[in-house]
């Protein structure tokens, strides 16, 4: 059986969120109109950076305004700008993520990416890294090759499950030995599932969640990166 090693992309690997970057792009090159960000979504967005509200309200209610102005745009034609967020921001990465990537693949391991973040800035992002194997939210398109406004989501905890076992049925991974790294509640589950657990630079909830779980705790390391410092923290750290 295979040794697998799946991955959160969006502040396990990325340092921030793919999608808010695409976003971002697609109001600087007048795709969207300007007043979209300087609303609702530039508020939530400002309100996150001086540590206001919680991390995943926030990013599911800038995922909603997304969503809603994607809504008609023709795919090919955002090509470009999707090409654009990884070119300049793909290395915008933590350097533990990135050397444990390439520790796997050194040891024949499986590398695996779920994202919550787009299916098409995620296999552009995977194939940066020499990434085979991705599940990402899927944004539908209809027969004009423009989107509809409706998506499969891959940031809720039982999406990733679901994605997790049909890897694990197609490519026979043996969970036990496997590995998984996250930093949300999205990702508990697939934290769970994985014989070793890694928590890179992690909200507040996952480490109660696993601190709080005996036989989670036992198989879980926090990993916090700062600067140029990267931190092997004990799972029983006070969270203040």
């Amino acid at each position: 059986m295979s040794v697998a090693a799946f991955f959160d992309v969006d502040g396990t690997l990325y340092r921030d969120s793919l999608m808010v970057e695409h976003f971002k792009k697609l109001i600087k090159y007048e795709v969207l109109d300007a007043s979209i960000w300087h609303g609702s979504a530039k508020e939530k967005f400002e309100n996150w950076k001086k540590r206001h509200g919680d991390y995943e309200e926030y990013l599911l209610e800038i995922a909603e305004i997304y969503v809603n102005s994607m809504k008609g745009l023709d795919y090919n034609y955002i090509n470009f700008i999707t090409d654009q967020v990884i070119k300049l921001k793909g290395e915008r990465v933590y350097r533990y993520t990135r050397d444990r990537i390439k520790w796997h693949q050194k040891e024949n391991h499986l590398v695996i990416f779920i994202s919550g973040s787009p299916s098409f800035l995620v296999k552009k992002m995977a194939e940066v890294y020499g990434v085979k194997y991705f599940k990402a939210t899927e944004y539908l398109i209809d027969e004009n090759n423009c989107f509809t406004g409706k998506l499969k989501p891959m940031w809720e905890s039982e999406n990733k499950i679901i994605a997790i076992n049909e890897f694990v049925r197609d490519l026979d991974i043996d969970l036990n030995t496997s590995y998984a790294y996250g930093d949300t509640n999205g990702d508990l589950d697939m934290l769970k599932m994985a014989g070793h657990a890694i928590l890179i630079n992690p909200i507040k909830k996952l480490v109660e969640n696993i601190q709080a779980d005996p036989v989670l705790r036992k198989k879980s390391k926090i990993i916090v990166e700062r600067k140029d410092v990267i931190y092997n923290i004990p799972i029983d750290v006070e969270v203040l």
